[in-house]
């Protein structure tokens, strides 16, 4: 019992005196307490780093810094005398806009009397220059320089990013770096590598006296800390290719990505609508975000990533995993063939196809219906009687290439697109049961509830560009794919992040079945639906897709692989309510392969035949359609007052070469004065 009690006494003192001994070195050893009760008089400055310049692969300088000025307000510093109509002259607003403006700031969370505060944003050189003058006589205010972003590009906004001021909730969670008036990234690269861009804030202690006015540095300065730069990154992508990928989707809706198969780079993350980045600079910043961020009209959506965000049904290009998904699951091989005279029949459906009775590569290349609603039909009916067995292993399948889940990379948002489960169907059989009476849910009805569409890319199939792109790079590896991410270097070391140096392997893994699919591939371009595509500089792999949505026009899809013997670029293209995959997506995906494999553009017609084409009137049709299913569309109605305005200025006109034409009638004639 005296042994336990004197481990205990011991236990209690060992801590006491830690504790002791740490409050002692924070006291008599560091300057940490001393700062914080001689506040009143010591003020801390902070001052704001340069962001990290941003580089394509090829160090191009995409985005960089450049000095953006703005007035400060700290209200114990304002005299009892404050001349309110000179300071609101010389910055160029009214007394009114002026005592608003102190209000609102008064009643911001963080406000402090003492903390100097941002009253005025963007001034221009000559509005710093002018008033810079004059502001010494307004103490309470003063001219700071703070760094902003400078965009030497004019394309590609949704993938940079942009920074804009913290919000509250972004103080919260990270309340020991942000003060309110900081800037942070707010999207794209911006966001997603913030701490690495941002860099360290530098730190100055300054004496001051009872009128907060400075004395000279605290302890001469050795305090202080030294600001650091935010740390440069290069991207993975190639801007040449970027941007000529944002040329062909002006006035289209849909996106290109490209990848290296062999590390998982992005080379191009294009979508349409672009954003020119310059719009997140300058006095117009606000009001220019606020637009993109309602820009709703015809589904513009220009803030919405479609190739990372979007989710499509991928047509006839999923028909690729259909193959290899029965081929692993043992209910077919490449010889296998189907019933398909003219089409796919069963229990009363019928879906129309191409082709016959074929083996699989004859059916990749004519993308018969017919033939991968089949295989995926006996994916369903492995486990008779139990179809959610079937599915669900499929599934795991499916997701072991990257679908169905957040692909856990470095871009700053992302969807995880949509792979049913057989509980999915299970929930649907139930639904369907309420008004069929039936009880049995189990042994569900694959045509009933949908499933049997999956197998040709439509049903409940939903992927976005960026997976479509990253299932490429596993059939070109046969089998396997490092995460896609978007930066390559971080201040010139080889990125860090141990997620882009992990094989993933798919649960295919015989290389004979990939073998099988590409040959169906190649045949595609050689013979098949993208044979107006086929190139004399280079192979290709590749598989059109033309997905059935209800909206409207079908969307144009086409994924590629290229060249086909060592594959060294994938390219997956959507653009929306197109038509025929090998009519738009596709030279949009071969122009992206030709000019990342041969530096040169050899097919120019291909690449203006996208940048002139526009699809505006088929969103603008489906935008008038839904407006008027849902009763809100308005005929527009011609503006009688402005039309009889230009009627009166015609008329005005009219009148004036009129009474022109009888004075020169009247007028004798200088040459002939007999005439």
């Amino acid at each position: 019992m005296n042994q336990q009690y004197l481990k205990i006494t011991f236990a209690l003192g060992l801590i006491a005196a830690i504790f002791v001994a740490r409050l002692a070195y924070l006291q008599l050893f560091t300057d940490r307490y001393a700062l914080n009760a001689l506040n009143t008089s010591i003020k801390t400055e902070y001052v704001i780093p340069q962001r990290g310049i941003i580089f394509d692969r090829n160090g191009k300088i995409l985005v960089g810094n450049q000095p953006a000025f703005e007035i400060s307000f700290t209200e114990a510093l304002m005299k009892p005398d404050f001349d309110t109509i000179g300071f609101c002259n010389l910055v160029g607003i009214t007394k009114p806009q002026f005592i608003q403006t102190i209000q609102s700031l008064q009643k911001e969370k963080y406000y402090s009397k003492l903390t100097p505060v941002t009253f005025m944003k963007d001034l221009t050189r000559d509005q710093v220059a002018r008033i810079q003058e004059i502001i010494f006589k307004y103490p309470a205010f003063s001219i700071v320089q703070r760094p902003q972003r400078k965009y030497e590009v004019s394309t590609s906004g949704n993938l940079l990013g942009y920074t804009n001021e913290v919000n509250e909730r972004e103080i919260k969670k990270d309340s020991i770096y942000y003060l309110p008036g900081d800037n942070i990234g707010k999207s794209g690269i911006e966001k997603a590598y913030e701490k690495d861009l941002r860099g360290i804030k530098g730190v100055k202690y300054i004496q001051k006296d009872i009128r907060l006015r400075n004395v000279g540095p605290y302890k001469n300065g050795t305090l202080d800390k030294d600001v650091v730069t935010g740390k440069d990154i290069t991207l993975t992508i190639d801007y040449d290719l970027q941007r000529l990928a944002e040329e062909m989707l002006v006035n289209k809706h849909g996106a290109i990505v490209a990848l290296d198969p062999n590390n998982g780079e992005i080379l191009a993350m294009a979508t349409g609508p672009d954003i020119d980045p310059n719009l997140f600079t300058g006095p117009e910043k606000s009001r220019n975000l606020y637009k993109l961020a309602n820009d709703t009209v015809y589904e513009n959506k220009p803030t919405f990533d479609r190739s990372i965000q979007a989710t499509y049904p991928p047509g006839s290009t999923f028909k690729l995993l259909t193959a290899l998904a029965g081929m692993q699951m043992g209910v077919m091989d490449e010889k296998t063939v189907f019933p398909c005279g003219r089409g796919f029949h069963y229990r009363g459906l019928t879906i129309k196809g191409h082709g016959g009775a074929d083996p699989l590569i004859p059916a990749l290349q004519i993308s018969s219906n017919c033939y991968f609603s089949y295989a995926y039909l006996a994916i369903i009916k492995k486990y008779p009687g139990n179809p959610s067995k079937g599915v669900d292993e499929w599934k795991k399948i499916m997701e072991s290439f990257g679908l169905n889940q957040y692909m856990n990379n470095d871009l700053a948002v992302g969807a995880k697109g949509r792979i049913p489960s057989g509980e999915t169907y299970e929930n649907r059989q139930k639904n369907l049961n309420k008004y069929s009476g039936k009880k049995d849910y189990k042994n569900w009805d694959e045509l009933a509830t949908g499933a049997v569409f999956n197998g040709m890319g439509q049903g409940d199939v939903m992927l976005t560009p960026l997976q479509m792109a990253n299932v490429l790079a596993a059939i070109a590896n046969k089998g396997w794919y490092y995460t896609p991410h978007i930066v390559k270097l971080i201040d010139g070391k080889p990125n860090p992040d141990p997620r882009f140096k992990k094989k993933h392997y798919t649960l295919v893994q015989n290389p004979k079945y990939y073998e099988e699919v590409m040959k169906g591939m190649e045949a595609v371009v050689e013979r098949g639906t993208a044979r107006g595509l086929r190139s004399t500089e280079f192979t290709q792999l590749a598989k059109t897709g033309t997905a059935q949505v209800p909206q409207g026009k079908d969307n144009s899809i086409f994924v590629l692989i290229a060249p086909a013997d060592k594959p060294k670029i994938v390219v997956a293209a959507v653009m929306e309510h197109a038509g025929f995959g090998a009519t738009w997506a596709g030279p949009a995906a071969t122009v992206i392969a030709e000019k990342y494999l041969t530096g040169t553009l050899k097919r120019e017609h291909l690449y203006k035949k996208l940048t002139s084409a526009s699809f505006m009137p088929e969103y603008k049709r489906q935008y008038i359609s839904d407006m008027k299913r849902k009763g809100w569309y308005k005929e527009p109605q011609p503006d009688s007052v402005k039309l009889k305005k230009i009627q009166d200025s015609l008329n005005i006109v009219a009148k004036l070469k009129a009474e022109a034409l009888k004075k020169e009638q009247t007028q004798p004639n200088i040459k002939n004065p007999k005439k």
